[in-house]
């Protein structure tokens, strides 16, 4: 799982008023210095940045009662899915809040033709010097001592205060995007030549049988042997379809899943994925530039899930600003980019899958509520969204226990628990990661899960999450979670020692990078099934998963997400905060699924 990992910085409060500016202002979001970040100086003024606003959304409660209605098997509205202009309408902001925005981007010369508008947002291109008069605030250019990355940010901005309630958030301000590949949830295991020789099977832990060479190799006919799919057939023209993000410059490669379909699935051979490009977004086919992130999920997805059509979104944006080059751009973070762009679709896949992340601590809380209240739109919809829960088990999203930061950025620099984000939004599947056979929670990583501390605990999970805290000894943890947060992850799959090809290459990979995509091929397959059938798609999964699906769920009993130096939690009977509720059995998830209105 990439991670987006945004670092936030403050410097003690809002810059004085700068000339020029019509009304008074009051600060609107401020935020604390990070570790590792140093001021470098000042960006030139004519730095460009691409300022998204972002409206409040006076209806996202009626949203949000449409997405739980429609996404609740026990509903009379279940699969009642709403359409794109039904969703538009629910999140469009008061028309005073428009007019609000528009008479203060007038103030400072920007009209109507210079702004890109959506549902609840708008943008506009500005100078850094024009960016810090409307937002009452200085801009500085700041470097990560560990790796030298260099992002032009603020850390305190302002609004005139009148205009408080109609704006959610400007970014970028303040969040600072890391959007480093080598602070990966993958990992590049091994070159492997040849899958290893059958020497017997072995019975999994929902009493599927497995070949042996599955505990050191996983190919998409162990996926299909463990988790039971067998004797369907997915169709190939009946309208569903599995997305894949991409982001980084992570370049799916065609010929490569060429090669994959050629080693575990010959009668795929010839068929492949399409590509579309956002914000940028490149195709680059060369074979070199061939991405792990992005054929990892291209490959199990589609193998799992084949003949479903695959898409998959090459997004473009990827700072750092660099100070000598000629004409840097910043941009904003990429899921807002993606979102934007996907919302606009009239037909989007049904099942979709990301690998990246962020620590949720560096994610300016408004941010990730814009980003989340995104995702709800695509379950209203009928979209299941699943997003790996990450590597780094109860820490930050470095999978290496030698190098992770475990302290709050509320300016304590207390030791807690790091969660992560958009795992941590309760609109979303999170995904943990097994290994071997029986299934354990996966040991040569941790699997990425915990408590939210932006998201309360949803409905949907308070019985299974209520009963795991109170099995848990009295004063465990006390003080580095927040026991009353959104609980991830809410399933798992497999997530490491899986065999892909890179640059022509067969290669061991691993991560929840991995266990995304597996998982949500599972439910590509099941919402075949259910389109097959006249029916509606899953959308929005957890209401179903936490009430009935559970029952074609395989518990994991075994293991522990480290972190923080501390073991972190444990596996346990019943939902547990590292391997959720468990995988997937198709078989008995198929049954129930066709079972539901």
């Amino acid at each position: 799982m990439l991670v987006f990992a945004s670092v936030v910085l403050a410097l003690g409060g809002v810059a004085s008023a700068t000339p020029g500016l019509r009304r008074s202002s009051k600060v609107k979001e401020s935020i604390n210095v990070p570790r590792n970040w140093v001021n470098v100086g000042t960006p030139p003024a004519d730095h460009k940045i691409n300022l998204r606003i972002a409206f409040p959304q006076p209806n996202f409660a009626t949203l949000e009662s449409h997405l739980y209605e429609v996404s609740d098997p026990s509903h009379p509205r279940y699969g009642a899915h709403l359409s794109k202009e039904e969703v538009d309408e629910l999140v469009k902001p008061h028309g005073e809040s428009v007019d609000a925005v528009s008479r203060w981007l007038e103030e400072h010369n920007i009209q109507e033709s210079d702004c890109a508008r959506g549902p609840d947002w708008v943008k506009v291109k500005v100078p850094v010097s024009m960016a810090e008069k409307m937002l009452d605030t200085k801009y500085y250019m700041w470097q990560h001592a560990v790796d030298g990355d260099v992002i032009v940010r603020t850390t305190s901005y302002a609004l005139p205060e009148d205009l408080h309630e109609h704006v959610s958030g400007v970014q970028p301000t303040t969040m600072f995007g890391r959007l480093k590949p080598q602070r990966s949830f993958i990992s590049v295991i091994d070159h492997a030549d040849s899958i290893p020789e059958s020497t017997g099977s072995i019975t999994s832990g929902s009493g599927t049988v497995v070949d042996n060479s599955c505990n050191s190799t996983i190919t998409v006919t162990c996926i299909n042997e463990l988790y039971n799919v067998t004797d369907f057939n997915a169709s190939a023209t009946n309208g569903n379809a599995i997305g894949l993000t991409g982001y980084l410059e992570q370049f799916a490669n065609f010929q490569d899943l060429q090669d994959f379909y050629a080693d575990q699935l010959p009668q795929a051979v010839g068929t492949n994925f399409s590509v579309e490009l956002v914000n940028g977004g490149e195709n680059d086919q060369t074979p070199a530039n061939a991405g792990a992130e992005a054929n990892l999920d291209t490959q199990f997805a589609l193998g799992v899930s084949f003949p479903t059509p695959g898409l998959f979104w090459s997004t473009g944006g990827s700072p750092p600003f660099i100070p000598d080059t000629g004409t840097p751009t910043d941009t904003n973070e990429p899921y807002t980019e993606w979102l934007d762009f996907v919302l606009n679709q009239t037909t989007i896949p049904q099942t979709i899958s990301t690998s990246y992340g962020d620590d949720e601590q560096t994610v300016p809380e408004s941010f990730a509520i814009t980003a989340c209240n995104g995702f709800a739109q695509l379950g209203a919809r009928g979209v299941s969204v699943m997003f790996s829960s990450g590597d780094g088990g109860v820490g930050d999203g470095d999978s290496n226990p030698a190098t992770q930061q475990c302290f709050s950025n509320n300016g304590t620099n207390a030791t807690v628990f790091i969660p992560a984000f958009p795992a941590s939004c309760p609109f979303v599947t999170a995904v943990g990661a097994t290994n071997h056979i029986p299934e354990t929670a996966v040991s040569r990583f941790f699997s990425g899960g915990g408590f939210s501390n932006y998201f309360v605990r949803p409905s949907y999970q308070d019985s299974v999450v209520s009963a795991y805290l109170a099995a848990l000894p009295e004063g465990t943890y006390a003080g580095l979670f927040n026991a009353s947060g959104r609980a991830y992850p809410d399933v798992s799959a497999q997530g490491d020692f899986l065999r892909i090809f890179i640059d022509g290459s067969p290669t061991l990979i691993g991560g929840t990078s991995a266990s995304s995509p597996t998982f949500a091929g599972v439910i590509a397959l099941l919402n075949s099934a259910r389109i097959d059938a006249g029916l509606s798609t899953l959308g929005f999964l957890n209401p179903f998963l936490y009430s009935t699906g559970f029952a074609g769920l395989t518990d994991i009993l075994v293991g522990n997400n480290a972190g923080c130096g501390t073991t972190g939690f444990n596996v346990t009977s019943g939902w547990d905060p590292v391997t959720g509720l468990g995988t997937p059995n198709f078989g008995l998830l198929k049954d129930i699924v066709l079972a539901l209105p």
